[in-house]
Order: C-alpha cells, then sequence, then structure tokens
C-alpha cells in the first residue's frame, strides 16, 4: 500500500508540476494563447485523454476482472457509467467558467469571474489524477509488475504533456481579467492540485477494497470521456471543420498510444 501510495504521489506530483510550468508562462507572455494553437491544444488534450481512457484503464480493468473469473464487460461498462455521471454531477453543481466563454454554468453563485476560470480547469484534473492513481495502484496490486508500472509512467508522461498547455490556458485568461502575473500563476498552478489529491485518494480505496479495482478504473475513464466530449472537443471547434482541432485529437491519440505500448 505504502508503495503504491508512494508511486502516485510521485505520478500525479509530475503531471501537478507541468501545469505549474505551464502556468509560469505568465511570466513570459501578457496575451493569450493565439486561437489556432488553442485548437490544436485542446485537441491534443482529447486524444490523449481517449486513448488514455482505452489502453491505460478500460483494457486493464476488463482484463483484471476476466483474469479473476467474471465478466469483464460488466464493471468496464458500470464504472464507465458512474464516472460520467459523476462528473455530470460535479459539472451541473458546482458553478464554473470555461476560457472564452460568457455564460456560467452550474448552480447560480457570486463568485469572482476569476475563481470560475479556476474551477472550471480544477474539474477536469479529477479524472485525470484518478487515471494516473489508479494505474500505479494496479501495477502495485500485481506484485510490482515491470510492464504495468511502465503502463502507468506512459499514462502520467501523456497526461503531463497535455497538462502544460493547461496551466498557461488559466493563468494567461486571468491575466487578462486583471490579475497581476503573480496570482495568475499561483491560481493556474493550484488548479492541477487536485491531481494528488486524488490520485492518492482512490489508491487508498482501491488498496482496501481490491474487487473495486476494475470499476474504479473504468469510472476514471467513463470520467475523462465526459471531459473529452463536453468540453475539450467543442472547445477545438471541431465542428466547424477545423483541420487544426481534428489534426490535434489524432496527434494526442497517437503519442499516447504510443507511449502505452512503447513503455507498456
Amino acid at each position: 500500500m505504502t508503495e503504491a501510495v508512494l508511486w502516485a504521489l510521485g505520478g500525479t506530483g509530475f503531471t501537478f508540476l507541468m501545469t505549474t510550468l505551464g502556468a509560469a508562462l505568465v511570466f513570459l507572455f501578457r496575451r493569450q494563447i493565439n486561437t489556432g494553437v488553442q485548437k490544436v491544444l485542446l485537441g491534443f488534450a482529447a486524444g490523449v485523454m481517449i486513448a488514455a481512457s482505452v489502453w491505460s484503464l478500460l483494457i486493464p480493468a476488463i482484463e483484471e476482472t476476466e483474469s479473476a473469473g467474471g465478466v469483464g464487460w460488466i464493471p468496464a461498462a458500470g464504472g464507465f457509467i458512474l464516472g460520467i455521471a459523476f462528473l455530470m454531477v460535479l459539472d451541473y453543481l458546482l458553478p464554473h467558467l470555461h476560457p472564452g466563454a460568457r455564460k456560467t454554468e452550474g448552480l447560480p453563485s457570486s463568485w469572482k469571474r476569476t475563481t470560475l476560470l479556476v474551477l472550471a480547469v480544477t474539474l477536469h484534473n479529477i479524472p485525470e489524477g484518478m487515471a494516473v492513481g489508479l494505474s500505479f495502484a494496479l501495477a502495485a496490486q500485481h506484485g510490482g509488475d515491470p510492464a504495468l508500472y511502465a503502463s502507468a509512467v506512459a499514462l502520467c508522461i501523456g497526461i503531463g504533456i497535455q497538462n502544460f498547455p493547461e496551466g498557461a490556458a488559466i493563468s494567461l485568461p486571468l491575466r487578462q481579467e486583471g490579475m497581476s502575473s503573480v496570482k495568475a500563476f499561483f491560481y493556474g498552478s493550484m488548479s492541477g492540485i487536485v491531481e494528488p489529491l486524488f490520485g492518492v485518494l482512490v489508491v487508498l480505496v482501491a488498496g482496501g477494497i481490491q474487487p473495486l479495482m476494475p470499476w474504479l478504473l473504468s469510472f476514471a475513464a467513463g470520467a475523462m470521456m465526459y471531459v473529452v466530449v463536453e468540453e475539450l472537443i467543442p472547445g477545438a471547434h471541431l465542428g466547424e471543420h477545423s483541420n487544426t482541432g481534428t489534426l490535434g485529437v489524432m496527434g494526442g491519440f497517437l503519442v499516447m498510444m504510443v507511449l502505452d505500448v512503447a513503455l507498456g
């Protein structure tokens, strides 16, 4: 258990660091990211999360269940649905504002616009932290299987790569809102703190109730896919025949797939 927690803490610590480094771009640039570049980055993040949901979460969940003599698709489908429901509830209840949007989502609130912007990014960092933490927990449950650890590291690298522009995507708009560079950096960085928190939390739950692992893996996959369809793909404007956004998705999927297969 201790080893799994330490690995999860290290992995999610890396993804949090990448968010922080991205947020630090606010000290170098004052303007928001170019729209075309933003489409590519959002598409890339979507591609990474789609591939991670399949290779790093759903397939291991099915294999875990079948190796225990169960029916593979039941926890995979059930956990996937629960993950979607979890994010839908958070999306409905938690007040937040996506960068570039005018209308606040969630319950009515008097919170500042800057707070709402941070919460929007924080929302979809939750399943990312869960995914990384669970991947390391799965490896620990199999006696430190090198292949599973390599797969967890691949997921960690993939999530970290797409977290870098995410940090900038929150700190730069905050700077545009009139916030100082230091505060914009701090809030951009802290939007990723939920990753270590939820990453370690799910490891503790999975370690205490091992049969839950397939359900938790698919739960994280469902939550990630909800973020992809609800936020990232619309943000990449794929419905407007955006070649840049589409190529971003393909590139992200390809990178995550290669990482998982090459390192796993």
